[in-house]
């Protein structure tokens, strides 16, 4: 291979060019055979392998160097797939990514949109929160365009990016591209601040661990859901709770439910809320106090056990909706018409719902219809069109 032949050129004797190498495989598949724990083989090996495929370009250092880079690069993929929520590894990017560059910061995509989530390096972690960034213009188009990392100068930023953050000593910045399943979810800025620091290699790679894991974390969560959804078809009593399903097209959707049913107190279901993987530091810290409380204080016990019940076998269904359905729910969502084009679903799981729990104390709490207005609108009605009615 002409990255082997590199390698070896550059190191000196074929022998120890394949002799560190081969140390370096192994480093490289234990962590990520720790951090796979046995599962998804196939995947664990093509990420080791885009590690090997990486390293040659950094084999211009000397050999101590290229040995600190490597252990540098196995550990930050090892603390990437350390991570079992969305929070958690985009977080454990961000933190190793800073060991590769000055600043670095990432911005979430949504219905058209980049805004910031956090970063590192801008002073504190939330620096960033809220910021637009402009998709149709400099290296941000161009990744989010064409999904490939591309370097500029901190003017194509934009006069408000530079106006708030300022810019690296050299002026050169970095836009790579967080894809999931062909789409770009999030885009990450890097520069190297006032020390130059900027290894493009290193960050594009972490990107690649990152969008991998995301994806075998999302997968694993899809199964484990079809099987709840399966068990809670053919018995009465509904599976423990689980949270909700995050798909490929959306993977940083969902929230706080705002829609409650109006025999529960709106302040107490806000607070004691399921918190669903999404990177908002705000969400989180908002539930937590309140994280202990029980929506349905006051009910008896059989009656808040039956409530507790129906909610979650709301969720179950509306998630399996999301689970077969993610192109028709991305355009949904996008022509807004969710109802339209998810209509024999919809009904067919308000039968099922109304079979089980339309006689009995969770019936006016009106858990499916809160469920696909949160769940499937985002907390917009208007989005599953003029058509959709309780």
């Amino acid at each position: 291979m002409p990255g082997t032949k590199r390698f070896e050129r550059e190191s000196g004797s074929p022998g120890m060019a394949e002799k560190k190498q081969n140390e370096v495989r192994q480093l490289v598949e234990q962590a990520v055979a720790q951090a796979f724990q046995a599962q998804i083989p196939p995947l664990q090996s093509q990420i080791v392998q885009q590690v090997l495929q990486a390293l040659p370009a950094a084999a211009s250092a000397g050999p101590a160097a290229r040995g600190e880079d490597s252990n540098s690069l196995v550990h930050a993929v090892s603390n990437i797939h350390a991570g079992s929520t969305q929070k958690e590894i985009l977080r454990a990017l961000l933190d190793s990514g800073s060991g590769f560059c000055a600043r670095i910061a990432l911005f979430v995509v949504k219905a058209g949109a980049a805004s910031g989530w956090q970063a590192r390096g801008f002073g504190e972690d939330e620096a960033v929160k809220d910021f637009a960034l402009d998709l149709n213009a400099g290296p941000v188009a161009h990744t989010y365009q064409n999904r490939v990392a591309t370097p500029g100068n901190i003017a194509e930023m934009g006069r408000r990016f530079v106006e708030q953050f300022s810019g690296p000593a050299n002026e050169q910045v970095l836009v790579l591209p967080l894809t999931l399943k062909e789409k770009v979810a999030a885009l990450v800025y890097a520069d190297g601040g006032d020390s130059g620091k900027l290894e493009s290699s290193a960050l594009e790679l972490l990107l690649i661990a990152t969008s991998a894991w995301l994806e075998v974390v999302s997968l694993r969560k899809q199964a484990a859901a079809r099987e709840d959804v399966t068990m809670a078809s053919r018995v009465e009593t509904a599976p423990p709770p689980v949270q909700t399903v995050s798909s490929f097209s959306d993977p940083f959707a969902g929230h706080a439910p705002m829609h409650v049913p109006a025999s529960i107190p709106a302040s107490v279901v806000a607070a004691a809320a399921e918190v669903v993987e999404v990177p908002s530091a705000h969400a989180s810290a908002a539930a937590a106090p309140a994280a202990a409380a029980d929506p349905w204080a006051g009910m008896s016990p059989e009656d808040a056990d039956v409530h507790r019940k129906a909610q979650r076998f709301a969720r179950l269904l509306v998630d399996e909706i999301k689970l077969y359905n993610q192109a028709k729910v991305a355009e949904g969502r996008r022509h807004k018409d969710l109802y339209d084009r998810l209509k024999e679903d919809i009904d067919k799981s308000r039968g099922t719902f109304q079979k089980r729990y339309g006689n009995t104390a969770a019936a006016s709490g009106d858990y499916l219809h809160n469920e696909l207005v949160r769940s499937l609108a985002e907390d917009d009605v208007s989005i599953m069109g003029s058509n959709f009615r309780r």
